[in-house]
């Protein structure tokens, strides 16, 4: 007697079918799971360093060039400070 359950999808070449199906289900969720992580971790903005802003206020002319250097002289200071 030919019982429908165990047809050739089965006991035959099939197998291999619904190897690849649920191996490209579970590579499709890893590969979204990593493409999410990867940009959430690169699409932020990067944070701005203290001297950084130093720079772009002397380059927008709100400081001075002796308090530029002041200020680029105390920053140094205290990095080198924070290091040690």
């Amino acid at each position: 007697m030919y019982h429908y359950y165990w047809n050739d999808w089965y006991f035959g070449w099939g197998w291999i079918l619904w190897f690849g199906i649920v191996f490209l289900l579970f590579s499709s969720i890893g590969n979204w799971g990593y493409s999410y992580r990867a940009h959430q971790k690169y699409d932020t903005r990067p944070r701005k360093e203290a001297m950084d802003i130093l720079d772009e206020r002397y380059a927008h002319g709100e400081i001075s060039r002796e308090e530029y250097g002041q200020m680029k002289s105390d920053l140094a200071k205290k990095i080198q400070a924070n290091e040690k």
